[in-house]
């Protein structure tokens, strides 16, 4: 298709907390990546970084940092910040250039170093920042309202604490196999249910860890692609990076019931839906499409959301799904064949860029022991604060 983006190269720096600044390791994750698609750094046209506020200015102008960090060679230069959703805001910044025919070669790059803890809003009050007024008006910090989720999916939905601790033992199994993963042992059920609760239902090992960490993609025009020899690369077919529609405006606690005596059934599509529906749209396919999906599980229970908001199966139905190994490896529907932000933690304008590492590794086949077999279709998921879709497909 002439829409199509050529995927060229992929990098990471490894998950963890390694004690250095972003811009390392998004260097170290952009090197890599122009490694691996076997381009010079002065060949990129154009690079955009994906920005962390907690980095600081280098952080608001990522895209210069890391220009700067390689070695200033003239490139066109954007960054982007979309809270989790900036990576693949920067992947559709990029998109837009290709297509646009502005720049053969993009370099897009995303990298953290997250303090220890909750992800707090950056630069003291700000009545203006629905995060800091979640935090101060509810109290409500991020596993605070994952537990909301969690709670609410058992009440209306008959989910268990056992089904969300099977979340994070099929994903922690699937990090044991990732070398860039933080995390990676194998748990149990029953060492995820001893471990402390820190949002009722949920506790520590139901909630993603945050994490330093870098992730790159060199993407090029398919005419690029060709020239350079490559006839059949992994390609992006669709970005959706949608807002919410009205009357599904309030952001972030969208259907969570706020008594914890009620709880009904949402009316009309969710904007996480709405997200995926956009993304199948553009690409012209389906979830029966799909060959495997990387989601954003900052929890267990949110897991078993996006399975049901990409349309994986009927709402509800997602803990069947999980308990009939349907997402599993070898499963119908493989998510987070990388084991996910239970195996890595959360480096926030990586992941969408990680995600698409994977799924680039999925499709070429170099997945190694946590590879799906005959992956062809991917698609990626997650939502950023105050209103900002992310999904993306991939096909070889």
């Amino acid at each position: 298709m002439t829409d199509d983006v050529a995927v060229l190269g992929v990098g990471m720096h490894p998950w963890g907390k390694w004690g250095h600044g972003f811009v390392a390791y998004g260097t170290a994750a952009a090197r890599a990546a122009l490694a691996d698609a076997g381009i010079a750094w002065n060949d990129v046209a154009s690079i955009v970084g994906a920005g962390t506020v907690r980095g600081g200015y280098p952080g608001y102008v990522a895209g210069a940092t890391f220009a700067k960090a390689l070695g200033w060679q003239g490139a066109r230069v954007a960054s982007v910040y979309a809270a989790c959703a900036s990576g693949a805001q920067a992947v559709g910044t990029a998109r837009a250039q290709i297509l646009s025919g502005l720049a053969d070669v993009v370099l897009v790059v995303g990298a953290d170093s997250a303090p220890k803890g909750f992800l707090r809003p950056a630069g003291g009050d700000r009545p203006d920042d629905p995060d800091w007024l979640r935090f101060l008006i509810l109290g409500a910090t991020n596993p605070a309202y994952f537990g909301l989720y969690a709670r609410r999916r058992m009440a209306v939905h008959g989910d268990t604490v056992d089904d969300f601790a099977q979340v994070k033992v099929k994903n922690a199994a699937l990090g044991a196999l990732n070398p860039n993963a933080r995390y990676r042992r194998r748990v149990t059920a029953e060492e995820v249910s001893a471990s402390p609760v820190v949002a009722d239902p949920l506790r520590l090992l139901d909630i993603c860890a945050t994490s330093d960490g870098g992730a790159a993609l060199v993407l090029s025009s398919m005419g690029f692609a060709r020239r350079h020899g490559v006839t059949e690369p992994v390609r992006i077919r669709a970005v959706s990076t949608v807002t919410p529609r009205y009357p599904n405006t309030v952001l972030d606690l969208p259907d969570i019931a706020t008594d914890s005596a009620v709880a009904v059934e949402p009316g009309g599509e969710t904007f996480r839906a709405s997200i995926a529906r956009t993304a199948y749209e553009e690409a012209g396919i389906g979830p029966e499409d799909l060959s495997l999906a990387e989601v954003y599980d900052l929890s267990t229970a949110l897991e078993l959301q996006w399975y049901e908001d990409l349309a994986l199966c009927g709402e509800g139905e997602a803990a069947k799904l999980l308990r009939e190994g349907a997402t599993a490896l070898g499963g119908r529907i493989p998510v987070n064949a990388s084991g996910g932000l239970a195996s890595f933690g959360e480096a926030v304008p990586a992941q969408a860029i990680a995600q698409l590492c994977e799924l680039t590794w999925q499709l070429r086949g170099d997945a190694a022991g946590r590879q799906v077999a005959g992956a062809q279709v991917g698609i990626t998921a997650n939502q950023g604060l105050f209103g900002h879709g992310s999904a993306v497909v991939v096909v070889r």
